[in-house]
This record gives C-alpha cells, sequence and structure tokens, in this order.
C-alpha cells in the first residue's frame, strides 16, 4: 500500500475496483525490474498463472504468454491478446541511494497522484501488467479467451518484441495498455534506432600551475525522449558542453573525464566534467559558470525550473594526466555537434512530431569517450536519414559510429474495425468522443501484429505524467476509468 503524503491538496480514496489494480501494481512495485532484469516479475507471474489454473509459457526470448479461456457462451469469440512489458525505466534523483537491483520502489499517494520516492514509478509498464491480472480473474466480466503477452527489454530496444516468434499469438485483436492519456486510442507510432559513437583518446600530464575541478549540471526536467522531446526541454549533456566551451574560449582545458544521462529514451537530466585549467583563472572561471548558470536558467525557465550548474575544486589529485588539449576539444565540438531535439514534424498531423534525435549518454571509459544517441521517425527514409547524419558527425571528429538495426513505425489504420468498435463503446460510456493519435514514441503493436498478418492494435492507459523521470506519476481516478473501458470491449468486442 502506498503512503499518503500530508502535501495532497485533494484527499481520494480509490473505490474497490481501483484498489484491486492498485494492489496488484504494489505487489509488482516491490520486484526489482530494470531492463535485462525481469526473471523474478516473470516468475511472480507464472506461479500467479499456476495458482489460478491458467497456462503459462516462456519463450526463448523471455516474454511470457498467459492464456486465460472463455467465459461460458464466449468461446466462439475472437481471441483477444491483452500485451504490456515487464521492465522499467529505472531514473532517480541525484541526492536517492536507491537500488534498481534489489529495492523495492516506494510508492506515495499525493491526492490523486501516484509517485513514487525519488525514483521513477514504473506504472510504465507495469500497470498494464495489474490491469491484466484484475481482468483475467474478474469474473463479473464476459470474455472470449485471452492471451496475456507480457514482454522484455522493451525500454531498451523493444527486445521482447523483436524476439516473439510469428504466429504464436491466436488473437485477433491486440490491445496495448502502454499509453499515457484515458482519453486517446493511439494507433501509430515512430520507429527507432541507436547509434554508438566511439572517439579513441590520448592522456598527459598537465603543468603543475593547473587546478582540477568538477562542473556539474543538473535538477533538469528530463522525461522521455519521444513524448517529452517536443517539449524543448534541456539536455545536461548539451548545456554542460556549452559551459564547457565558454571556458575553453577563457583558456586552456584539458578534460580528465565526462559523464551525463542513463538510458537511450531518456532525456538526460544531470552530467558533469572533471578538467584541469590553469590555476591563474579559477576565479574567472567561476564568475564565467555563474554568468552561464544565470543566462541558461533564463532560457529554460518554463521546462527546467530547477536547473543548477555547480562548481567545485577535486583535491589530491596523484594523477595529474588529462586529455591533450586538442582532443579535449575535439570532443567538445563532437558533442556540440551532435544533434538533439526536433528535427520535422508531420506534415499530416502538425501536433505530432515526426522526426527527432536524442543525445542520450555520454562516458569515458578504457582511453574512449562514448557517446549513444537514440533517433525517432515516423518515416524511417527520414529515420535513416537522421541517423546517417549523426554517423557523418562522428567520422569528420576521426570517431567510429555504429547503429543498432532499430525498428519499424506502426502506421495507423483509422478505418480498422477494431478502433470503429472501441470509440463507440469509449462514447457509449462517457458520453465524449475519445481522441484518435499516433505518438512519436515507440510501442511495441507494429512489430506484434507484423508478426501475426491480419492482426488488428490499438494502445490504451491511465494518465501517466513525466514517464522516464523521478517525476513520473499516475492519476488515480484514470484507473476506474480505463478497467470500466476495458471491461466492456471485452465483452461486446
Amino acid at each position: 500500500m502506498p503512503k499518503e503524503t500530508k502535501s495532497s491538496k485533494k484527499a481520494y480514496k480509490p473505490d474497490a475496483t481501483a484498489q484491486k489494480i492498485l494492489d496488484a501494481f504494489a505487489t509488482i512495485s516491490a520486484i526489482p525490474r530494470k531492463s535485462g532484469n525481469e526473471t523474478k516479475v516473470r516468475e511472480y507471474l507464472s506461479k500467479w498463472a499456476e495458482e489460478n489454473k491458467f497456462a503459462a509459457i516462456t519463450d526463448n526470448t523471455g516474454n511470457l504468454l498467459i492464456k486465460i479461456p472463455a467465459s461460458k457462451g464466449m468461446e466462439k469469440r475472437k481471441t483477444i491478446t491483452l500485451q504490456g512489458h515487464l521492465d522499467m525505466v529505472c531514473e532517480k534523483t541525484p541526492g536517492s541511494t536507491h537500488d534498481f537491483s534489489k529495492d523495492p520502489i516506494k510508492l506515495v499517494q499525493d491526492g490523486e497522484w501516484l509517485k513514487a520516492d525519488q525514483t521513477t514509478l514504473g506504472a510504465d509498464n507495469g500497470i498494464a501488467v495489474a490491469m491484466a491480472m484484475c481482468l483475467a480473474t474478474d469474473k463479473s466480466i464476459a470474455h472470449p479467451d485471452l492471451e496475456l503477452l507480457f514482454t522484455i527489454e522493451e525500454e531498451t530496444g523493444l527486445t521482447g518484441a523483436l524476439g516473439l516468434e510469428p504466429g504464436v499469438l491466436k488473437g485477433k485483436y491486440l490491445i496495448n495498455i502502454d499509453s499515457e492519456t484515458d482519453n486517446i486510442f493511439t494507433v501509430g507510432c515512430a520507429g527507432g534506432k541507436d547509434t554508438h559513437i566511439d572517439l579513441d583518446l590520448c592522456y598527459e600530464e598537465v603543468p603543475n600551475d593547473y587546478e582540477a575541478i568538477l562542473l556539474k549540471v543538473g535538477g533538469l526536467t528530463g522525461g522521455h525522449s519521444g513524448e517529452n522531446i517536443i517539449d524543448e526541454r534541456g539536455n545536461a549533456i548539451k548545456l554542460l558542453c556549452r559551459a564547457l566551451h565558454k571556458i575553453r574560449e577563457l583558456c586552456d582545458l584539458r578534460i580528465i573525464g565526462l559523464s551525463g544521462g542513463s538510458a537511450h529514451n531518456a532525456i538526460p537530466r544531470d552530467a558533469e566534467a572533471a578538467f584541469f585549467v590553469p590555476a591563474s583563472e579559477t576565479a574567472k572561471i567561476r564568475e564565467l559558470v555563474e554568468n552561464a548558470e544565470a543566462t541558461l536558467k533564463s532560457e529554460f525557465a518554463i521546462t527546467d525550473p530547477e536547473l543548477k550548474i555547480t562548481i567545485s575544486p577535486i583535491h589530491n589529485t596523484p594523477d595529474r594526466r588529462a586529455m591533450l588539449s586538442y582532443l579535449s576539444l575535439k570532443a567538445l565540438d563532437l558533442i556540440s555537434a551532435i544533434p538533439h531535439g526536433v528535427a520535422a514534424r508531420s506534415t499530416e498531423m502538425p501536433h505530432l512530431v515526426e522526426t527527432s534525435s536524442n543525445l542520450a549518454k555520454l562516458w569515458v571509459d578504457n582511453g574512449k569517450l562514448h557517446i549513444h544517441t537514440s533517433q525517432r521517425s515516423s518515416v524511417m527514409s527520414r529515420l535513416d536519414a537522421r541517423t546517417d547524419r549523426i554517423e557523418a558527425i562522428a567520422r569528420l571528429a576521426d570517431a567510429k559510429a555504429r547503429s543498432g538495426n532499430g525498428y519499424p513505425s506502426w502506421r495507423p489504420d483509422f478505418k480498422s474495425a477494431l478502433l470503429k468498435k472501441c470509440r463507440e463503446i469509449y462514447t457509449e460510456l462517457f458520453n465524449e468522443e475519445p481522441r484518435v493519435e499516433a505518438i512519436h514514441a515507440g510501442l511495441e503493436c507494429g512489430l506484434i501484429i507484423n508478426k501475426h498478418p491480419g492482426m488488428q492494435a490499438i494502445s490504451l492507459g491511465p494518465t501517466i505524467k513525466n514517464p522516464h523521470s523521478p517525476e513520473e506519476k499516475m492519476y488515480l481516478p484514470s484507473l476506474g476509468k480505463l478497467y470500466k473501458l476495458l471491461s466492456s470491449i471485452l465483452s461486446e468486442l
């Protein structure tokens, strides 16, 4: 059970249905499930299936498929597949001591919202698992044969959906529970591709009159690199690089190390650099950093009000080696040149981002600078063009770039029978029309239906804000609304 904060502005008590879903979600949240570490949550669900006398199969990739027999009288209706992913993005605040490999997520209710204590909540996508479990065991709901498909490593590259064997599902309708607004039906998504860049580094001893400094950029809002890229939020890596370039214009700068970002699909919230500069320039550098912070705070006042830049000396530096001066500059130029943000908007749906890229992660290890970028587009040729540009920039810096195969976009079908019926049910239940949209993020639907010809898909979900960041929160009243909608879809489809 989540604890409730004293700061709640509006008291909210979940009804019996919402409480049942929250209890299931709390159990799932107590099991660590970082991408690549889904074994324990899969074992828990397999045991749950066995206790309820449901057949459960784990495929060679690690996906879990649970089969629920139809209610009496519904045996001849078409099978419905409910789908979500087991893993979650693991982000936390700099001050958090949470260990995602072993610690349970601490749930906190704040009025009508459910949050976590200084970490991502994991409602993306643990709530899909909890919702599907409750639907499958609710004897009051009449339904055809159901398949619960829970995939692995969605957040790090749709690994589970990519590895799903063609034809393994019997469902003719796929309902993905991984959308994040309760009045929106998602019927399309962007494709994606990641690029990894390596720049070879050389080090040398710095002069004795150089002082070591640590520069940190933090407090940024971050967020989902697809959903929130349109918001023009600050990228901590880019802002760090801007500050370092200003210092480099003032004096010689020799980089010791760089780091920033934590996941390919999260906008970096924190980044830092350790470097040597002439000791005679440190006072000017502090003033320069203060001015840079004021400038950036002004630029990002709306999107990143907690932005902060700190500078401090590094004491006790027996190893006085740093990157060569020209390599320090080359590294900063490379980071500056790599594009980040919206590249194009859809001409068919102007409110939708068509193509973007996220400068996601940066670190130094074993004599190399490593950079990880993530590109998205609903037009696959433009996804390739964006990736080609990033690879070209890497070559110009004498760096090596390699890109993955990526995953395809899911093209909308606005005339599908599934969408038509779901719209009718929603309108009848809530006396309003749902919005029908495509999103600038990756969903597994396109991959799954491509392997099952004739399958129709739609994505639904409760209202979730700021996924992929410690500010992630779920709107509790939307749980009952979604459950009512899904119950009706299962009964009437």
